[in-house]
């Protein structure tokens, strides 16, 4: 059974060539990517929608499950791998090492990165809400599946709530973890300074 681990190191996260320009930026309230804005809703809340309507438009279950699991899917790798690392510069992964050990690896951009390369707010703004609200969305859906028992439409809520919750614990893994560094690093700092005024004590007396 392969093991997971976990890195929490603050590593820069490569993102776009064309993000290195400084030149003429807009102003951090601004929204610097609407079209990584825009799909980072998209398909996430295209699927709430068809699941919400399409017995009104569809007698398809069939359909009505596939199309709902291609927008689920498409809007995982969207966040994952696009919406993520342009709109608050944080990314989430996977590896597998040599000896077949498997490593997660949450990632956010260096503050010396965001100083060239400033986050928007508006955007930090829109994808947080929808990172947050339509996961809660699809835990609603699936109490309301199983106490109406819509046994069938357990499978599709539950697709909704692993992909969009993976996306939203990865992100959370990311943000938490550059604090936690930060909190380590303080710790440390005052560690060694308060052995030094120690040692120094210790050697004067």
């Amino acid at each position: 059974m392969l093991q997971q681990d976990s890195n929490d190191d603050t590593e820069d996260v490569a993102l776009f060539d064309t993000e290195e320009e400084t030149a003429n930026r807009p102003k951090k309230s601004k929204i610097r990517h609407p079209v990584a804005s825009f799909f980072h809703l998209f398909f996430r809340v295209s699927a709430i929608i068809v699941y919400l309507l399409c017995e009104f438009f569809s007698r398809s279950f069939i359909a009505c499950m596939v199309t709902i699991i291609l927008l689920l899917s498409c809007d995982f790798w969207a966040v994952k791998n696009v919406t993520g690392r342009l709109m608050v510069g944080l990314r989430w992964w996977n590896h597998i090492d040599e000896d077949g050990n498997s490593h997660w690896v949450f990632e956010s951009r260096k503050a010396s990165s965001q100083e060239n390369n400033p986050i928007s707010e508006a955007e930090s703004r829109i994808f947080w809400l929808g990172l947050v609200t339509c996961p809660v969305l699809w835990v609603i859906f699936a109490f309301s599946a199983l106490f109406s028992f819509r046994v069938k439409w357990l499978a599709v809520v539950t697709m909704g709530v692993v992909l969009q919750g993976a996306n939203l614990y990865g992100y959370i893994r990311c943000k938490v973890g550059s604090r936690k560094n930060l909190t380590s690093m303080a710790t440390s700092y005052l560690g060694k300074q308060f052995l030094r005024q120690n040692t120094g004590g210790d050697q004067t007396s």
